[in-house]
């Protein structure tokens, strides 16, 4: 009986450090001590999931020379998003927040979660960048028409346009600023065009570059309606 004991002690001593960093709190753990100790603070904080990661990793001079900080974790959905926001965005002080989140929920990468909890994450992350003075901005989650990771996930593209709809209507009754990328980089098939995506959910180079355009000037503008 007392091994039975150790042994179920010891296993839930495994479980837990298993998943003990389920959110990811260490990826971006020493570069955010270095963003604070830097004597000027971020102007934006870009959050996400792959297409913000991969975003940050091969267009970094954007982010450089803007003072912009990518803070995109792979595969994330937008409860472990939430659960590091305070370390990713809040201690670092910038002064606006992108939030591009949503497409691994609907991908069901952790598990089934209804449209409207994937959109109260995304509002919660705003109610916590609002309490911090921190301008949130909802950036509207990019077309796929289908996930080949989850090919058994079905109205993909019908699924985005809704979970979109909810978060532009929450952003203009709580005059929150919102960013549309979908409008700009859908096809027919509520997808992401071949120039725009090798695998139909993370954009190419000109893909970025279509998000860059958007996102600078939207950024620039709130900067100058703070002032």
């Amino acid at each position: 009986m007392k091994k039975l004991i150790v042994f179920i002690a010891v296993f839930a001593a495994f479980v837990s450090c298993l998943f003990a960093d389920w959110a990811n709190y260490g990826r971006y753990a020493k570069a955010n001590e270095e963003v604070k100790a830097a004597k000027t603070a971020p102007i934006a904080v870009f959050m996400g999931d792959s297409i913000t990661d991969g975003w940050f990793g091969s267009r970094k001079q954007f982010f450089i020379e803007n003072n912009y900080v990518g803070r995109g974790i792979s595969g994330q959905v937008t409860t472990q998003m939430l659960a590091r926001f305070q370390r990713d965005v809040v201690d670092l002080k910038p002064k606006i927040v992108l939030i591009l989140a949503g497409t691994n929920d609907i991908a069901q990468n952790q598990g089934d979660i209804s449209l409207e909890n994937i959109a109260g994450n995304i509002q919660s992350m705003c109610e916590i960048a609002r309490a911090n003075k921190i301008k949130p901005v909802i950036c509207s989650i990019l077309p796929a028409a289908q996930y080949r990771w989850r090919p058994q996930i079905e109205d993909v593209g019908d699924k985005i346009i809704a979970v979109n709809k909810m978060l532009q209507d929450y952003a203009k009754k709580n005059k929150i600023a919102y960013l549309d990328y979908h409008s700009a980089m859908v096809d027919e098939n509520k997808g992401l065009p071949k120039n725009l995506s090798g695998d139909g959910v993370h954009p190419t180079g000109e893909g970025y570059k279509i998000m860059e355009d958007l996102a600078k000037p939207f950024i620039e503008k709130l900067l100058k309606s703070r002032k």
